[in-house]
């Protein structure tokens, strides 16, 4: 049993270990997609082969869809040459319920695979060449926020995307370069409207998409190589529309538990594979069940019926709603609370943590308490059910191998949307009182405690990476209970542009401080401190 065209050929033995075989004629998808693409998309990693490409095979098990999807690497290409093409570009998609069960899935419904590296000339002309095609609704992403920046630490372009400048749409390199290119050459093949989806779990996501590619393409009007009518037309969204998203679903790294048991139903060849680049990824892709999209319904060159994958197709302000509703108060903000104080109790696993009976207070009060009450209402879902189902189902989940180490990662760029949203909305209503808050401020005392790198036992401590770790470390020294945080401290928690709003005007600077105070006084300190407030 082998995830390719032979090994798949005996489904009788598929089935009976359990495994769901895709419900179309392969061959047929793949040669339809070549003829007349109509779905592309950009970044190859599990959310992408774990959820995106799984509502296409839906669509294609229903006879909704007839072509497939093309997947594009603009970054690792160890995956198209080591994750893709040796299994013809399937996935095996392994769900894993709160009880332990596992439900796998041959996803195959990618058609192919393409690297966009100048060393591939044939696959950048494959690029070329379904981007002049009509039959091309839309281009998605799931490249990642730093994917799209083009802006450096030091506020001024990166080098790649100065030297992407200069040298214009034939050799660029930075993916909202190649983007600007391929649009480049669908003007020049006749204007076909076209949609460009972010797909990445970023706010606003839709609009840094459209500002990344706008940004190349007026520079590349100054240098020369494009027309101002290619610019214009970029710029009209109602043939070039970039719409917002929203998209949640957990698809951690592979679990070894999965592989073993997929080794035992006598799937082989599963074992992961770290490339190049460092990315930890297997043939298979172990996710939680619960999934949602929401996607802003403009598509000027029609698109898929993915609402009868289950995606909720609606306008851009509930999108955005939606999106507040998870990133600043139902789910985010209770994913860092437990990587905080995860990795300074030595936790290993975000579901051990819901276990804890003071992380899963705090939580709840996060979640609850502090943040229901300002929470975005989208319409589509309800917030209290989408946080019912997050620490009733997804955060205690055992077999969701997630750890706080992996979260705790890039804190500083998220902390302003995380709480400092929460924080802004009680200073704005008269009936809300941000000095009562208990649960955010105890979370942003910790990451303070977690930055100085040493756990609750005084070991140690190996934080995880973060653009502001040393400049933060920096500026709270060496803090002891008798070192008068207070002075240390004030700088910092009134910077709006880290916490989103100035703590020192929230009346939380001295509350955040005791805490922090408190989180120092020897080993066991942040234990005693969350016992104390929870």
């Amino acid at each position: 049993m082998r995830l390719d065209e032979k090994g798949l050929e005996n489904t009788g033995v598929w089935e009976k270990a359990g495994i769901r075989l895709p419900g179309f004629p392969w061959e047929e998808m793949c040669a339809e997609t070549r003829r007349a693409p109509v779905w592309i998309h950009f970044g190859g990693g599990n959310i992408f082969r774990g959820f995106i490409a799984g509502l296409q095979q839906d669509l294609l098990n229903k006879g909704e869809a007839k072509a497939g999807i093309t997947a594009v690497e603009t970054f690792d290409y160890d995956l198209v040459e080591k994750i893709y093409r040796p299994f013809q570009n399937r996935a095996l998609m392994v769900t894993l319920f709160p009880d332990g069960k596992m439900a796998p899935e041959v996803v195959a419904s990618v058609a192919e695979s393409l690297r966009t590296g100048a060393d591939y000339p044939q696959e950048r002309e494959r690029l070329r060449e379904i981007f002049r095609s009509s039959s091309l609704q839309l281009a998605s992403y799931t490249i990642t926020e730093k994917g799209y920046r083009l802006i450096g630490l030091n506020g001024g372009f990166t080098p790649e995307i100065l030297d992407d400048f200069q040298r214009g749409p034939e050799n660029c390199t930075h993916a909202m370069s190649l983007t600007a290119a391929l649009l480049w050459e669908r003007f020049q093949g006749g204007e076909t409207p076209i949609a460009l989806v972010s797909m990445d779990n970023c706010s606003r996501n839709g609009e840094k998409l459209r500002a990344g590619v706008l940004t190349v393409a007026e520079k590349w009007l100054e240098n020369g190589f494009v027309s101002r009518e290619f610019l214009n037309w970029i710029q009209d969204e109602r043939v070039v529309s970039f719409p917002w998203t929203m998209i949640d679903k957990i698809t951690p790294r592979p679990a070894e538990a999965v592989e073993r048991e997929l080794a035992a139903r006598g799937i082989e060849g599963m074992a992961p594979i770290v490339t190049e680049k460092g990315t930890y990824i297997a043939p298979f892709v172990n996710g939680e069940r619960p999934q949602y999209l929401v996607v802003e319904d403009r598509f000027p060159n029609g698109r898929p019926p993915l609402e009868r994958a289950g995606v909720y197709m609606t306008d851009r302000e509930t999108v955005n709603q939606t999106e507040k509703m998870k990133v600043a108060t139902c789910l985010n903000p209770l994913h860092t609370a437990l990587a905080v104080f995860g990795c300074l109790l030595g936790y290993r696993s975000i579901a051990a943590e819901m276990k804890d009976p003071q992380l899963r207070a705090l939580v709840e009060r996060i979640g609850y308490v502090e943040g229901l009450p300002v929470a975005a209402d989208p319409g589509i879902m309800s917030p209290e059910a989408f946080l019912q189902e997050v620490t009733g189902q997804r955060l205690p989940n055992p077999f969701i191998p997630d750890t706080p180490q992996r979260i705790a990662t890039d804190t500083s760029q998220k902390m302003a949307v995380r709480f400092g949203e929460t924080i802004k909305s009680y200073m704005e209503r008269p009936e809300l009182d941000p000095a009562g808050l208990v649960g955010i401020p105890l979370v942003i005392a910790g990451w303070l405690r977690y930055l100085l790198g040493t756990d609750d036992e005084g070991q140690p401590m190996d934080c995880s990476p973060d653009p502001m770790l040393e400049s933060l470390r920096a500026q709270l020294g060496r803090l002891t209970p008798d070192s008068a945080p207070d002075q240390v401290l004030e700088p910092l928690l009134s910077n709006s542009q880290l916490f989103g709003a100035d703590l020192r005007e929230a009346r939380l600077m001295g509350k955040i401080g005791g805490m922090l105070r408190e989180m120092l006084v020897g080993p066991g300190a942040v234990r005693r401190t969350l016992e104390k407030y929870l």
